[in-house]
Formats: C-alpha cells, sequence, structure tokens
C-alpha cells in the first residue's frame, strides 16, 4: 500500500454534516473532471461523517468545495496514501496474488463484509471481499444497519480504543456497545 501510495501520492479528508449523497454526487464530478485524477467516497463511518479519498493533490485543492457545498467541517486525516480508492491498483493486485494462494472454507457464521454490506458465508465471496476491500469504500455504516435488520443489538469491539464503539453508538440506538481493549477485559466476557 505505502508503494502504491509512491506511485500515486494520495490523501484522505473527513467530511462532516454534508448528506452522503451530496458527497458521492460531488465526488463523481470533481472525478469526471479531474484530468485523470480521483475523489471518491472512502469511509461511511456514521451519519454525518463520511470520508473521502483520492489523488492528494487535487484533493487539497478541492477539499473547500465539500464546505462550500454545506459541511460544518472537512479536515485532512494523517494518512501515507488513497485508501479504499482506485489508486490502490497495484497493491490489489499483489494482495490478490497472494489471497488466490489461501484455501478459504464457507463461513459457519456468517461474515458482514464492509464491501457488501451484508452477510456473506460462500469462500469465493470473502475472498472476494478481502481482494475487494482495499479499493472499495467502507460500508460501515450500512453493515450496522443490515445487522440491525437482521436482530443484532450486541456489538463488541476487539482491539485497542473505542472507536468503533462510539460510531455504533452514533449510527444505533438502543444497542449494547462494549469493549475487549486489554487482556484483562477478556474476564468480563468469561
Amino acid at each position: 500500500m505505502f508503494r502504491a501510495g509512491e506511485i500515486a501520492p494520495g490523501t484522505m479528508f473527513a467530511v462532516i454534516n454534508l448528506a452522503d449523497e451530496k458527497v458521492e454526487s460531488l465526488c463523481a464530478e470533481l472525478t469526471e473532471k479531474g484530468n485523470g485524477n480521483v475523489i471518491v467516497p472512502a469511509n461511511y463511518n456514521c451519519p454525518g461523517q463520511l470520508v473521502i479519498s483520492g489523488s492528494a493533490q487535487y484533493l487539497r485543492e478541492s477539499a473547500p468545495l465539500f464546505k462550500e457545498a454545506g459541511a460544518r467541517m472537512v479536515m485532512e486525516l494523517p494518512v501515507s496514501g488513497a485508501f479504499h480508492s482506485p489508486l490502490l491498483q497495484p497493491a490489489k493486485e499483489k494482495l490478490a496474488e497472494k489471497i488466490m494462494q489461501i484455501n478459504f472454507s464457507d463461513a459457519r457464521i456468517p461474515v458482514y463484509s464492509n464491501v457488501y454490506a451484508k452477510p456473506i458465508v460462500n469462500a469465493g465471496e470473502i475472498r472476494e471481499a478481502l481482494i475487494r476491500q482495499l479499493m472499495s469504500p467502507v460500508k460501515w455504516t450500512q453493515s450496522l444497519f443490515e445487522m440491525n435488520n437482521n436482530g443484532i443489538t450486541r456489538f463488541i469491539e476487539v482491539g485497542p480504543g473505542n472507536v468503533l464503539q462510539g460510531l455504533v453508538k452514533r449510527t444505533l440506538k438502543d444497542m449494547e456497545v462494549l469493549g475487549i481493549d486489554k487482556a484483562d477485559d477478556i474476564e468480563k466476557f468469561l
């Protein structure tokens, strides 16, 4: 991914309080007239928070347009590349080579893929999602809504921090949201 960023320098910006549809439309418009530069939705974090990704200089020059369109805040993120965008094509090719060498089995428990925002169990779909996720937007908001539609009301974030817990709370109401941040936290769940 780092090498892909050297080939095609990119960056990401958080766009706060602008409707997803407006962000998507502006991204499409800017990419269409970008002379090979791209700006795409990259992370649907929660309602009112969408991260965009694209060609570094072009995105920096275009960022004020999202503010002019009504965003409360447009802020560059400290990242090394345009993650979840077409600029990661070289990295996707290398990742695909490695993933294609791994044997996959169908999942026993549905896996909610942020690429599709739906549960999948088929081994081929899981493999494809792992490859596509590098260049596809993270449909976290849509995945949460789909999980909730399927009756999931308890969410446990595993790993340091609580960012995902906060995004769940901002997206869905009346959910049980927990975190396993340290090894000691595991005791609560045993």
